[in-house]
């Protein structure tokens, strides 16, 4: 049996552990290329900085796009087809993964230079967005490891519709709102870097505030 059929047959014996290390894999590279921990990034120009920024938004976009065809998909109960909308937002997904964190490591972060009701409405916009994209991460994968690792008669037995709709919704909602900030950074208002995160945290100025 090789490494692929044995990590199916553990997905599928238990999918919560497996999305537990997943997700905590997950947060521990964000966390490092944060950090400036994880050394793995060539450094990028600023130029390549702003085409990472755009190409991640149009990743994010058709995300959305597939997560929304899924949707309609499933309810239509064209199963395989909504499963193969979602594996592919679930690669997209990976695609971000693997762009956001070469950006943050390899370059810097954006802070807005709006002021005042503009300013506000972004950062509250920044905050659902990050906290849903969090919370979103382990349901998504749980759904996913379920969806790889059952055929669509066992799916019916497990948590897969359930958690898929709360996966739908927190992913959905925080590509939604990472689309819209990313267009009042780049598009309607202006931006600074912001090269360090540890200056950030030192109190130079508030974490929320980078995107």
């Amino acid at each position: 049996m090789n490494l692929l059929s044995r990590l199916r047959e553990f997905g599928r014996a238990r999918p919560i552990v497996l999305t537990v290390v997943l997700s905590a894999i997950g947060y521990t590279l964000v966390a490092g290329a944060f950090a400036g921990a994880i050394p793995l990034f060539p450094p990028l120009s600023d130029a390549t900085v702003n085409l990472f920024g755009h190409l991640i938004a149009l990743v994010n976009t058709a995300a959305l796009i597939a997560i929304l065809v899924g949707v309609r998909f499933i309810k239509r109960d064209a199963v395989a087809k909504h499963r193969g909308a979602m594996l592919t937002a679930f690669g997209l997904i990976l695609v971000f993964l693997v762009l956001y964190l070469w950006k943050v490591g390899g370059g810097f972060e954006k802070s807005i230079t709006a002021t005042g009701i503009p300013e506000i409405a972004y950062l509250l916009m920044l905050a659902v967005h990050i906290v849903l994209s969090i919370v979103a991460v382990p349901v998504v994968l749980y759904a996913v490891i379920l969806g790889l690792t059952h055929s669509p008669a066992e799916l019916r037995e497990t948590h897969h519709a359930r958690v898929g709709r709360i996966a739908v919704a927190a992913w959905g909602i925080s590509l939604f709102l990472g689309i819209v900030t990313y267009i009042l950074l780049n598009h309607v208002y202006g931006w600074e870097p912001r090269h360090a995160i540890l200056l950030v945290v030192a109190g130079s100025r508030p974490l929320w505030k980078l995107y």
